[in-house]
Parts: structure tokens; sequence; C-alpha cells
């Protein structure tokens, strides 16, 4: 029976940051080296970090990720390495590098460029086609074939190409986003590839934020027949070590004695003939298991928000705490992504601000260890009350004073960003996000948006889970019971809840994810038996919200559909269904 070692180097790199991915790189290829692994595999366009976007339009950044590329194929060895760059003839490609020996040995272009959801690709590059012939690659002794990303998801496609040809493994080199429950879908596909192809796969995914988007790992190999070899941890880098078995009952093709494919179908590069996995202890692979949902969507939160700080150089950030239960949440996730001393929480109450909000916000911070300060906005929203009595005269008070007790904190708040460089945490769920229940320059103020494709009974989900696990590991719960059983409130008028302005999230979530995630029009989520009169109120209030959601900053991305990047719904818009 045949073996290849494979390592499947999990990496986070930053887009545009070529001298630290190439540093990132040649650290995970020593350690491959080290390792006696025959060859190693990294994520799809590792060299300038995914997705680029524009930066490949400038020519000199291309020419610089070219330049980096060629640095690292210099300090390879005995191993072979499969890097994802760009690469450029008459056009620019999604490309992966063969490298071995100090030189690129091939080079291989991606076949399909999706071009929905968050990617664009086809607005950067040209799909490789049949002026880019398919090659197979001798790997210890054993012919292995390279795919980028969406290529495996097509059953004709290129893997199924290289399989027909003699390929006994696939090398599939990903940046493929998190979103909930793709783990799951993504090793079924993997599983009946393999099987359709008869072909082992290993499948190589980036793991970090980048903007909104932020990128799970979860590296898996799968073998001939389907069955899982390993799986990586979520949302860390790592780098798998896995013995692939080839059985002779799968040798598509006779071998020569040097190791050659006779009488190929496909062109062949010869990379290396022997295995040294038999000089090494045999690699225990790993099957990791796989993260409950919570505890899934929580991890996703802290990486999205850890490297959207980190990499944008912000080390502390700042948010209003208001003792309610999505800033609680996005506190508890600031203080596991950067830290409890880097977050620093701010109780802004006003005449409205009851007295549990008040105290469970100082518990919260106590249990967490954040630092913590009150600033009232008592004095700010009475001098605002002075300065428009001429003008309102006559007037009943009404949304207007809510959205200026709401400037009123943004606006402390961001002078605390100015002033000590502390980055502000929005706030916001998504359920508030899509109907428009928030204050433009108010409480939408800030840098980076936690909840921001979170529904708000997730919200509760999460903030449950938060305390669950503390009390697994034997600490202190640090959400009060308070901030989870109470009624939601904006506390910006006397006796105010949620409830009275909104349906109850039970019955307006559902019909978010319907409207907003799933792309129903309002006709259709009637006929699925919700009221219409109700369907065609929330649908309305989420279509006249898109010029404040514009308008407010990213947040991390974690459904299959988020505001932002990948829902790209006209402002001015006049289609109605109903």
């Amino acid at each position: 029976m045949a073996i290849v070692r494979v390592a499947l180097a999990q990496i986070n790199p930053t887009v545009g940051d070529l001298t630290g991915n190439v540093e990132q790189i040649v650290d995970a290829y020593d350690r491959a080296e080290d390792a006696g692994c025959d060859i190693v595999a990294f994520p799809e366009l590792a060299v300038t970090g995914y997705p680029p976007e524009d930066l490949v339009l400038k020519p000199g950044f291309v020419e610089d990720n070219l330049d980096a590329l060629a640095k690292i194929a210099a300090h390879t060895r005995r191993c072979a390495a499969v890097i994802g760059f760009v690469d450029r003839g008459r056009d620019l490609y999604n490309a992966a590098a063969v490298c071995t020996g100090g030189d690129v040995v091939g080079r291989y272009h991606k076949r399909l460029l999706p071009n929905s959801t968050v990617f664009d690709e086809a607005r950067y590059f040209v799909p490789g086609d049949g002026s880019d012939p398919l090659k197979l690659y001798i790997v210890a002794g054993v012919p292995v074939g390279i795919s980028i990303c969406e290529d495996v998801w097509s059953p004709t496609g290129a893997v199924a190409q290289q399989a027909a040809a003699g390929a006994e493994l696939n090398i599939n080199i990903n940046a493929s986003p998190f979103s909930i429950g793709k783990q799951r879908r993504r090793e079924s596909m993997l599983s009946t590839r393999a099987t359709d192809a008869h072909c082992a796969i290993a499948y190589v995914n980036q793991v970090g934020g980048q903007d909104e988007l932020v990128f799970d790992g979860g590296s898996v190999v799968v073998d001939h027949d389907g069955r899982l070899l390993a799986r990586s941890p979520s949302f860390v880098d790592d780098l798998s070590i896995v013995d692939v078995p080839v059985p002779p009952v799968y040798r598509k093709r006779l071998l020569d004695p040097r190791g050659r494919l006779t009488d190929p179908l496909l062109p062949t590069v010869h990379v290396s003939t022997v295995s040294t996995a038999s000089a090494h202890d045999p690699a225990a692979a790993r099957i990791v298991e796989p993260l409950d949902a919570d505890r899934e969507l929580y991890d996703a939160l802290v990486l999205g928000t850890r490297d959207y700080c980190s990499k944008n150089g912000f080390d502390d950030v700042v948010i209003g705490l208001s003792g309610g239960i999505d800033s609680t949440l996005v506190a508890c996730i600031a203080a596991d992504a950067l830290g409890p001393e880097h977050v620093h929480g701010v109780s802004m109450p006003s005449r409205y601000s009851s007295d549990h909000s008040k105290t469970d916000a100082a518990l919260l911070a106590t249990n967490l260890g954040i630092d913590y300060r009150t600033i009232s906005i008592e004095p700010a929203f009475s001098a605002f009350l002075d300065m428009l009595a001429p003008s309102f005269a006559g007037r009943e008070p009404g949304l207007t004073l809510e959205n200026v007790q709401s400037r009123c904190r943004g606006q402390i708040l961001m002078a605390l960003s100015n002033e000590f460089g502390w980055m502000v945490l929005t706030t916001g769920n998504k359920s508030e996000m899509a109907v428009g229940y928030f204050t433009i320059y108010g409480d939408s103020v800030g840098g980076y948006g936690v909840i921001k494709d979170v529904l708000k009974l997730r919200v509760y989900d999460l903030c449950r889970y938060v305390n669950a696990e503390a009390a697994r590991r034997g600490a202190t719960p640090p959400i009060p019971d308070d901030v989870i059983t109470k009624p939601p409130s904006a506390e910006l008028r006397p006796d105010q809840r949620d409830d009275e302005s909104l349906p109850p999230y039970d019955v307006l979530d559902p019909i978010l994810e319907r409207y907003v995630e799933d792309d129903r029009t309002a006709a259709e989520i009637v006929d699925m038996g919700y009221d219409e009169a109700l369907v065609e109120r929330i649908t309305r209030l989420v279509d006249v919200a898109e010029y404040k959601r514009r308008q407010s900053p990213p947040g991390v991305r974690v459904s299959r559909k988020a505001f932002g990047k990948d829902r790209r719904l006209p402002i001015t818009n006049g289609y109605r269904s109903l």
C-alpha cells in the first residue's frame, strides 16, 4: 500500500501583508518538512490573503505577490508545497503553485469562479480552461491532482477529470468563509466527490477574520471511499499531518520503475517517487469533534472580532453597557477576543434608565474583569432639550427625543475612542438592523458590529451558552440572570418595551429569516401561513431601513446571507409583492 504524508497548513493570512504571509507559509513549510511530509497544502490565495479585492487591479501588487511566491519556492526542499497566489499572463488568475526543490514546478488556474453571495471573483480573474491543461504530479509514487475551492463542488469538474486520468489524491486549497452549518455541508460534499471519483481528497481551508468574513478552517481529509481520515480544529491556526493510504485496488495506472505514469491521459510532473513516511513514526491523524451550534457561532464571533481589531491595529475596545442583553453579549465576546484588560465598558444612564439596568451592567463588568465607568448623558440631554425647545414648542415629545438620547451616547463613545484610541464596538443585533430599530449616528456609531448578523433569539441562546460554559469550567457565570429574563427595552421613554414597537422576537425572527436570508417575497411568506398584515409591515420596515444599514459599520458575517457584502439591494426600491 502506498502512503502519502500530507500536511494541511491551516494558516491565518492577512490581506495585503505579503511579508507576514510569507513568514507564516515558510514556518509551516519547515514544520511539515521536519515531520517527513511529502506534500504540504496552503489555503487559496495564501500569499495575498483572501479576498484581496481591488488590490489585484494594481499591477505592482500582483508583481509583489509573484516575488513573494518566488521567495517561498526558493525555500522549498524535498517536501512539495501547494500554495495559493495570483498568477498573471494576459489576464489574472486565482492560482495554485506547486513548489519543490527551490522551484515552481507547476501551476493550476482555478476553473470555477464563484460570483454570488460574498464572492466577486469574476470581477478580477479569468477561469482556467483548455488552454491551461490539467496536470498530475507524482508525489511519493502516487499521482496527485490540484484544485482550488469551488472546483471540488462540481461533480464533473477538475477533480473528477484528474481522477479519471489517474489521480489517487487531490489537493484542494480553499478560502471558504464560515456560515452556520457549512462544515457539515462541506464534509458531505467531499465524501460524495471522493466516492464518485475513487480519489482521496485533502481539503485545506483558511482560518481567521477579514473584514466581515470569518474563515473557520476545519480542514479535512477523506479517503477513496469517502471516509473521514482527519478533521482539523475550527477557528484556530493548525498544521495537521495525515498519512493518506492508497490501497493497491485503487491504483488506476501502472507506474514505471521510475514512478511515472505509463501512458498518462494528462501531462505529469515528477515531484518525488519515494515517500519518507516510513522513516518516521506514523502520523496520528486527528479527527477533532465538530463544535455544537452555540459554540461554533460564539467562536466565529470571537475570532472575527479579534482579527478585525488586531489586523487594523486596535488593542482596546469600548462598549456602551446598558445592562441589556445585546451589549452584555458583545462585552463577553470582546473579553474573550482581546482579554478583559483591553475592554472598556461605559454605562451612560439617563432619566429613563432603570436601577436594575445600571446594577446589571456593573455586575457584568465585575464578573468579566473589564474596565467600567459611568458617564451620565443627563447634562447633555437636558442641554439639547433646552436648545430645541423653541423649535419644538407645542409639539408632543416623541421619537426625536429618544434618538437624541442615543446620539448623546454615541458622542460619548466616539470621544473616548478619539482620546484613547479605543475602537467602538456597536451592539445592535440582526433583528434590529433588519427593521431599522436603531438610531443612525447614535447607537449605530462605531468601528465594528459584533452581532449585526445574529438574530435576537440567538443572542439569548449565546448568553445562556456563555453562562453554561463558565459553569462547566467551574467559574462564576458572568451574565446576571436578570439580563436574560427581563423584557428587552431601549429605555428611551418611561416603561418602554421592545414589543410595544415590534412583534415579539419569536414571531419577528422567523419572518426575517425567510425575507432576508432565504430571499422569499412577502407574498411567498404569507403563503407559508404568516399573517398578511404582519408580513407586509415587517418587510416594509426592512426595505425602508436599507439606507440606514448602508451607513452602519461592518460586522462578523455568520449567516448564509448577511447585511453588507452578500445582500446588495437598492436603497431606492419600489418593488412590492403584496
